[in-house]
C-alpha cells in the first residue's frame, strides 16, 4: 500500500455542520489528521472537481486509500457547491479501483434523496468500509488493525485537528474557504430524546471541547493561511462549557468569553468570526445569563452574524407532538433579545441578528398550523424587530428519529408551498429591506458566479446573495451598495460606483434614476463631483459610495 491518501470531500449538511463550500467540515480536517499521523501524504479533492473533471477519478487509482466524506440530514441549496449523490457515489465507489475504498461522514445515518419524502439507508456500491460513529476514529481504528468504528476523545480531537489543519490549502476556494469549527457533539436535549426530527441525538449528551483545544486547532489553521471561522458544530453555542447533563442548560457567559479570546488570541488578523446555532429556549429559561453570553458573542464576533433559532413551527400542538424547544411567544422574546443586543449597525450591517427555521411535515400539523406560522411572521414584522432569514425546508426523517414512523408528509403539501410563497413575497421582501436597505455597504464580497448578472456573497453565516448587474469576473472580491432587492436577494454595485462610466443598464437601478432621469444622467456624464451629479439626479442612497474618476 502507497503512503499516498486522497481525501474526496462529497460535503456534509447536518443540524450542526456544515461542509458545503465555502465551508469545510471538521471531519475532512480530522480525518486529514488521522491519515498525517499514519504518516499518509494526503491529496484532498472535491466532487465538484471530479464532476468538471471525470478522469480525475484515475489518479485517485494510484492512491493506498481513498476516504469519501459524505451526508446531507437537512438538504438546502447551495451556490458554490453541490452535495455528493448516492449515485455518484456508487459510481466512484464502482470505478476507482486500486486503493482501499472507505466512506464516512452522517451519510452513516442514511442518504436524503433530492425530492424523497424519508431518507433511506442504502449502502453506496463498491466501497471496502463504511466508517461508524466518529469517521476520525474509525479511521484511526480501521489503520490500526481494528474495526471502521468508534468514537473520539478530546485529546485525539485536538491532536487530529492541528495535524490536519493544512489540508485546507487543497481547497479549491482557499484562501476564502469558511473554517466549520466543532465546540461541542451531541445534544443536551438527548436526555428526553431531542427534537423527534433530529440526528444530532444520535451523538448522545454533549462534550464540549476545550478553550486550549480549539485555540490550538485555530492557530494550526491560522498557520495554514485560513482566516474565516464559524463556531457551527454544535447545537446551542449558548450551552458551551456547560455541566450537569440538564435538558437547558444555564450558560456560562465566562467560558464563551474564553472561547472568544482564545480564538482571536490564536488568529488575530482573523476576517470572519460567526457563530451558527442558538437554542431560544435556552434565552427564555436563563434570560440574564444568556444576554451577557450573547453580549460576549457580539464582543468576540465580527459583524454581520446569524443566530440560528430552530423555531420548526408556530404551532403548540406540533411543538408538544414533537418535544421542540420553545413556544412561539417565547421565540418571540427571543428575537427581541437578540435584536436588543445585536441589532446596532456596525460596518454598514446589523451586528447580530436571529434567523428563523421552519420544518414542515411534523407530526400533529394541520391546515391551520400555517395560518399560525404567517400570524407569527406577521406579528414579527408589525412589531420592526429584525430576523436575518427564513429557512423553510420539508421535513427529511431518518430512520431511529421519531418524525421517521411520526409525520404528515403529503397531507398538507398545498398549505406548506401556499406558505413558502407567502414568506418569500410577503415577509422577506420588506424585512430585507429592514437589514439590508439602499446604501448599505457589504464589504468583501466575493463573486461565486459570473454573467450578465453576477452573483456573489460575503464570508459569513448566512450570507445575503447578492446579484450585480454587471459582468464580474469569478473569484473578484469587491465592496458593494445595496441598490435593490429580490425575495432572497439584493441586487448592489461594485463601491466606489464609477458613476461615469457605469453601463446603461447597471446606472438603472440606481434608486431615484428612472426613465425619465436615466436619459438626462446619460447626456451629463462625465460628472465633475457630486454636486454636478444630483444636481441631474437629485439625492440617492449611493452618494457616500460615487466616484468620479
Amino acid at each position: 500500500m502507497t503512503s499516498d491518501a486522497v481525501i474526496l470531500d462529497g460535503y456534509v449538511d447536518e443540524p450542526a455542520c456544515l461542509g458545503v463550500p465555502p465551508y469545510i467540515s471538521p471531519y475532512v480536517r480530522y480525518c486529514a489528521g488521522v491519515l498525517a499521523e499514519h504518516g499518509y501524504a494526503v491529496r484532498y479533492a472535491t466532487i465538484d472537481g471530479v464532476r468538471k473533471d471525470p478522469s480525475a477519478l484515475r489518479t485517485f487509482s494510484d492512491a493506498g486509500i481513498l476516504l469519501v466524506i459524505a451526508g446531507v440530514t437537512v438538504p438546502g441549496k447551495y451556490l458554490s457547491g453541490t452535495p455528493a449523490t448516492l449515485t455518484e457515489l456508487s459510481q466512484i465507489g464502482v470505478q476507482v479501483r486500486g486503493p482501499l475504498k472507505v466512506l464516512g461522514g452522517p451519510i452513516g445515518f442514511g442518504y436524503a434523496p433530492e425530492g424523497g419524502r424519508k431518507a433511506v439507508r442504502a449502502a453506496a456500491a463498491g466501497f471496502d468500509h463504511l466508517l461508524q460513529g466518529s469517521p476520525a476514529a474509525a479511521l484511526d481504528s480501521l489503520l490500526l488493525g481494528g474495526e471502521p468504528a468508534g468514537q473520539t476523545d478530546d485529546a485525539a480531537i485536538d491532536r487530529w485537528s492541528v495535524l490536519g489543519a493544512p489540508v485546507v490549502r487543497q481547497h479549491p476556494m482557499f484562501p476564502r474557504v469558511m473554517i466549520e469549527l466543532e465546540t461541542a457533539q451531541g445534544c443536551s436535549r438527548s436526555v428526553t430524546g431531542g427534537c423527534s426530527f433530529c440526528t444530532e441525538p444520535f451523538y448522545g449528551p454533549p462534550r464540549y471541547r476545550s478553550v486550549a483545544g480549539v485555540s490550538a486547532e485555530v492557530g494550526a489553521l491560522h498557520a495554514a493561511g485560513t482566516r474565516h471561522f464559524r463556531l457551527g458544530r454544535q447545537p446551542d453555542l449558548l450551552a458551551y462549557g456547560t455541566t450537569g447533563g440538564a435538558e437547558f442548560a444555564r450558560p456560562v457567559p465566562e467560558r464563551i468569553e474564553a472561547l472568544f479570546t482564545g480564538i482571536r488570541a490564536a488568529a488575530p488578523d482573523l476576517l470572519t468570526l460567526h457563530i451558527d446555532n442558538v437554542n431560544p429556549g435556552t434565552i427564555v429559561r436563563y434570560e440574564e445569563e444568556s444576554r451577557a453570553a450573547l453580549a460576549a458573542i457580539v464582543a468576540g464576533h465580527t459583524p454581520g452574524d446569524v443566530a440560528a433559532f430552530g423555531l420548526e413551527t408556530a404551532d403548540p400542538a406540533v411543538i408538544r407532538a414533537n418535544n421542540l424547544k420553545a413556544l412561539p411567544g417565547e421565540v418571540f422574546h427571543a428575537i427581541e433579545v437578540v435584536n436588543e443586543i445585536g441589532g446596532a449597525r456596525r460596518d454598514g450591517v446589523p451586528d447580530f441578528l436571529p434567523g428563523l427555521n421552519f420544518v414542515c411535515g411534523l407530526a400533529g400539523e394541520t391546515a391551520a398550523t400555517y395560518d399560525l406560522n404567517r400570524a407569527f411572521l406577521e406579528r414579527v414584522l408589525a412589531s420592526g424587530v429584525m430576523v436575518r432569514r427564513v429557512n423553510i425546508r420539508q421535513l427529511m426523517p431518518f430512520e431511529g428519529t421519531r418524525a421517521y414512523d411520526e409525520n404528515t408528509l403529503g397531507q398538507q403539501d398545498a398549505a406548506f408551498r401556499a406558505f413558502k410563497e407567502w414568506v418569500r413575497k410577503k415577509f422577506d421582501l420588506p424585512m430585507l429591506g429592514l437589514v439590508f436597505p439602499a446604501g448599505t455597504l457589504l464589504r468583501d464580497v466575493g463573486i461565486e458566479l459570473s454573467g450578465r448578472t453576477s452573483f456573489g456573497r460575503q464570508m459569513g453565516s448566512y450570507p445575503i446573495l447578492v446579484g450585480f448587474p454587471l459582468d464580474l469576473p469569478e473569484g473578484a472580491v469587491v465592496d458593494a451598495v445595496v441598490v435593490g432587492r429580490g425575495m432572497r436577494s439584493v441586487t448592489a454595485l461594485p463601491a466606489p460606483v464609477a458613476i461615469n462610466v457605469l453601463p446603461h443598464a447597471a446606472l438603472a437601478h440606481i434608486p431615484g434614476i428612472g426613465r425619465k432621469i436615466l436619459p438626462k444622467v446619460l447626456a451629463k456624464r462625465p460628472f465633475a463631483d457630486l454636486a454636478a451629479f444630483r444636481s441631474v439626479a437629485g439625492t440617492t442612497p449611493v452618494d457616500g459610495y460615487l466616484s468620479f474618476d
